[in-house]
């Protein structure tokens, strides 16, 4: 990737796609050139929440929402200590930030994490282009990065895909940290970190869980070193398939009958410690306003994603596994993608989406309660 920071207003910018088709627009952010796989996202706020979430290593974010930047960047909201996309896309950018927590602008956050953006083009078109034909590899270039296009599609098309690809260590903490319970302290829960969100662990904090955060790469007997009474896998990036460790860290705990609770990526490691595949999604799940049925109550809830895998798993029928029964719990409204799984003989569960919501809906802050009560289910 090559990055320059100056000058990116004035400078043209074209962005290609893997199967030929090109946009062009102005530089975004920092200039130069960036790779990766073209997603869009759905959310009409929280694209603070968004740039930060690591789940999105190595993606090119297009933005359906047309404008965006109106409330600059604060220091509150991050999810993680950098912007993790590979590339961002926008309409319209905002030209002054307004909102009293602004402490600079959306393109000088940007620019100075150097993250290649492009504006002004039609977003629409490009979304609609990516529903049809699925997401794809693509490459912004700005710049000096410019060059005749046939070269610039031949760069995009020697980037690596995200199938296959095996990303969480990359993103996860390499040291073990905790967060502390708000109040008075009722658990212990050794969480994994496959790119997990700051909010998600914050959320547990709330209801007395002392939050034990570790690497990707931890061992079973580090995990119960922590003596948990609970055990959390989070969500992340890249190709589940290729997640060999994390899926026989989960049945390491599966075995153990620990209270388990997986989000995002983790849903997908429960799904493949039960013995289901998964596969990748033509287009994925993004942003917050994505319709999930919780199938125990009937209730619909309005959630926030980020996936472009999901679980091969029977929607009629219980199935027998290594663990006993398990039953998809959740399901998307839209296309019947899996949302959810629970086991019914032991205590764990997952759902697909994003319970912290940070930046919203709290449709599904339940679910951390839901974990609470395995635990005092245990405990008793």
């Amino acid at each position: 990737m090559t990055i320059s920071t100056r000058g990116a207003a004035k400078a043209p910018a074209v962005l290609v796609l893997e199967d030929g088709r090109s946009f062009r627009g102005r530089a975004y952010g920092a200039v130069g050139e960036t790779f990766g796989e073209a997603v869009f996202s759905t959310g009409m706020t929280g694209y603070q929440e968004t740039l930060t979430d690591p789940s999105y290593h190595r993606q090119v974010v297009v933005m359906t929402a047309p404008h965006v930047g109106n409330t600059g960047v604060n220091d509150e909201d991050p999810e993680s200590k950098r912007i993790w996309v590979a590339g961002y896309v926008v309409r319209d950018p905002a030209r002054v930030p307004s909102n009293w927590r602004s402490r600079r602008s959306l393109d000088e956050e940007l620019a100075s994490q150097g993250v290649v953006g492009i504006s002004g083009i039609d977003t629409r078109a490009l979304t609609r282009h990516l529903r049809e034909r699925g997401a794809m590899r693509v490459g912004i270039f700005s710049g000096n990065a410019l060059e005749d296009e046939g070269v610039l599609l031949a760069k995009v098309r020697q980037a690596p895909e995200m199938k296959g690809a095996d990303l969480s260590a990359e993103v996860a903490t390499k040291e073990t940290y905790v967060v502390p319970a708000v109040g008075t302290k009722r658990f212990t829960v050794a969480a994994i970190d496959l790119g997990i969100k700051g909010m998600t662990p914050h959320r547990m904090a709330e209801r007395g869980i002392e939050v034990h955060v570790l690497p990707a790469t931890a061992t079973l007997e580090e995990v119960y070193a922590v003596r948990p009474d609970g055990v959390f896998f989070s969500n992340g990036p890249g190709d589940p398939s290729t997640a060999d460790h994390p899926v026989s860290l989960m049945q390491g705990v599966l075995e153990r009958q620990t209270p388990l609770f997986g989000i995002c990526f983790g849903n997908q490691i429960l799904g493949r410690a039960l013995g289901f595949g998964t596969y990748k999604l033509k287009y994925g799940h993004r942003g917050i306003n994505q319709p999930v049925q919780d199938r125990s109550t009937g209730k619909v809830e309005v959630t926030a994603h980020n996936h472009g895998f999901a679980v091969d798993a029977p929607l009629d029928k219980v199935s027998d596994t290594a663990y006993g029964r398990a039953e998809v719990s959740h399901v998307c409204l839209n296309d019947q993608v899996v949302e959810g799984l629970q086991l019914l003989d032991r205590p764990a569960f997952s759902v697909q989406y994003h319970p912290e919501a940070a930046a919203g809906p709290h449709d599904a802050a339940y679910l951390f309660d839901r974990f609470v009560s395995l635990m005092e289910g245990q405990r008793a």
